[in-house]
């Protein structure tokens, strides 16, 4: 018995001990649900941002810290989305892996085309204005496609034995992307050309996938609080222009979007814009399922 038992014991030792899961930590829920959908049960993705927050202010609390001094990869949706709470996090974090230029670092804007790329020089009196594009940019399903690409390359360079597991599994979601934009194309199709009013500039890349034409928004700039004059301009070009549909993030204060509804008649829906914003988007399909399903029932 001792003899049996020494073997099994030895045989323990010599197996190879289970392979951990990459810590993956994306700053944005949308990015956290790609890249789940990518990595499977291959690894552990945690998103730092809430789907109810403003990306662009996210509570940066000390609990990220720790979250990022364990991360083998971290992913973030860059063109500066994150620049005024992630940085900060990511020095103190003192994780080499995941420091800009490491192999654990991902700027998933790169290789997705960005719209609203400004002109000439950029400054403050432009108000939240970007340099480098709109980065808003994962609720073009397209684009998303590009992301869990890009996320399955970096996957398989870190973890090179499954990286063709990665692959096929960004090329299955693409494929399920490809047929569910068939869908969403066709229940948006009698839209094509709607004139929309929403708060910030965050639904652009929506907007442009569909066919639905921005008109205004009731910040007079990106990130800028509406003044009353720039409200007692709006209302009446969209009463000119027939704005009938208004689409506002369920984070912002709702006195001024609700009377401009009132004094427009516009129709006012409260759209999410990532994963978890509310109870119906609770991944990256439900997401888009859930603003197609929005727009296209208050436009009826």
């Amino acid at each position: 018995m001792k003899i049996v038992s020494s073997i099994l014991l030895a045989l323990a030792f010599l197996a190879p001990a289970a392979q951990a899961k990459l810590n993956v930590v994306a700053t944005l829920p949308d990015l956290g649900s790609v890249a789940q959908e990518v990595g499977g049960d291959r690894i552990k993705a945690t998103s730092l941002a809430r789907g109810s927050e403003d990306p662009h202010f996210v509570d940066a609390r000390p609990s990220y810290i720790a979250v990022l001094n364990k991360a083998d990869l971290l992913i973030y949706g860059g063109a500066e989305l994150e620049m005024g709470w992630l940085p900060p996090l990511v020095n103190n974090a003192r994780n080499g892996k995941i420091l800009p230029g490491a192999p654990g670092n991902l700027n998933a804007a790169i290789g997705v085309h960005l719209l609203d790329i400004p002109v000439g020089p950029v400054d403050r009196s432009q108000g939240d204005v970007h340099p480098g594009g709109n980065p808003h940019y994962m609720l073009d399903p397209l684009n998303a496609k590009i992301v869990a690409t890009s996320i399955a390359e970096k996957l398989a360079m870190l973890d090179s034995p499954n990286a063709e597991s990665y692959r096929t599994n960004a090329r299955r979601f693409g494929e399920r992307l490809d047929k569910k934009l068939t869908e969403w194309s066709k229940k948006m199709e009698s839209l094509r050309g709607t004139k929309v009013v929403t708060y910030h500039k965050s639904l652009d890349h929506f907007l442009e996938r569909f066919g639905l034409v921005l008109t205004g928004t009731i910040e007079p700039k990106p990130g800028i609080e509406p003044s009353p004059t720039h409200i007692n301009a709006l209302i009446p070009r969209m009463k000119q222009e027939g704005v009938k549909l208004m689409l506002i993030e369920p984070n912002r204060a709702k006195k001024t979007p609700n009377y401009v509804a009132q004094a427009t008649g516009a129709k006012l829906v409260f759209a999410p814009q990532m994963v978890g914003g509310d109870k119906e988007s609770s991944d990256y399909f439900g997401l888009i399922d859930h603003l197609v399903n929005l727009v296209t029932e208050a436009a009826k």
